[in-house]
């Protein structure tokens, strides 16, 4: 990308889809995470049309999103992250904290404001859950751009970049729905660079999760409960369910319960082994 190209440049902003597939839009990119709620906000909109001021402000900002972030038209701001070149706008990037911070802080020699914003000590921060934080600043359908996979990548960059608490909200909320059977140990990993509150040092790998704030806290307490409650009902490792469902299915379940509780790190395996509500029989 040419940054030092025209202000109105028609070339797709940031990389090449800016988390965004080419041609897709970020209704369609993953309609099914809205689910019920997008069914009741089309019928809400057959039994309330939309005044006249409501659809002049949704077309206000769906051409913000696709002319000022997606194409990055008479930008006045240029934000170096990730690689990458943004082409922005001051004004949008102010509900930011962070940016207002550096544009406020950054000198500006020429017509155009440069920023740069390094990201080496935030590796939960990924290209792709940058980009749909930044156009969140924009536009809250970058929101329909949240997946499972994303989704605590988009926590820490709208956490880093602040000011977006309904983005960080469900995507919080899609990384609590997505803690499984089959990402357990991948949630493990996570939650054991996380401090308790008993830690008295922190060290570096600790340090990576700070980003999180709150939401790092919640989400240890979150797979907790998964070890704790779910797990086991998942699995059926109850005495009565093991009882009924047979001796194969039985030592299946609790072998898979082991391998999973052999990789919890040793303060919460404590806890869990520990806390009443871990009934798993005898």
């Amino acid at each position: 990308m040419n940054v030092a190209s025209s202000s109105s440049s028609t070339g797709l902003n940031g990389h090449s889809s800016n988390g965004l597939m080419p041609g897709v839009s970020p209704q369609s990119e993953n309609s099914e995470s809205y689910g019920d709620s997008a069914n009741v906000s089309a019928a809400a909109s057959n039994v309330y049309p939309h005044t006249p001021y409501q659809m002049h402000n949704e077309e206000i900002v769906h051409h913000l999103y696709h002319a000022g972030f997606q194409t990055g038209n008479y930008a006045d701001t240029i934000l170096h992250v990730h690689q990458n070149s943004y082409r922005l706008h001051a004004i949008i990037l102010s509900r930011s904290p962070l940016l207002a911070h550096l544009m406020s802080t950054s000198p500006q020699t020429g017509g155009q404001r440069v920023i740069f914003l390094q990201l080496d000590h935030e590796p939960e921060v990924t290209q792709e859950a940058f980009a749909i934080a930044l156009g969140y600043l924009y536009s809250s359908v970058s929101i329909s751009l949240i997946r499972p996979e994303n989704a605590r990548g988009v926590l820490a960059a709208g956490c880093l970049l602040g000011g977006m608490e309904d983005l960080c909200g469900y995507a919080y909320e899609t990384c609590r729905r997505s803690i499984s059977v089959e990402t357990i140990t991948e949630w493990l990993g996570f939650v054991d660079s996380i401090p308790s509150s008993s830690d008295e040092l922190i060290g570096p790998q600790q340090l990576l999760t700070s980003v999180f704030a709150q939401y790092a806290a919640r989400l240890r307490e979150d797979v907790f409960h998964f070890l704790v409650v779910t797990l086991p009902n998942t699995l059926q490792v109850h005495s009565a369910a093991v009882s009924e469902s047979g001796t194969s299915q039985g030592h299946t379940s609790r072998d898979t319960l082991l391998q999973i509780f052999s990789r919890v790190p040793f303060d919460m395996f404590k806890a869990a082994v520990e806390s009443p509500t871990f009934q798993i029989g005898t």
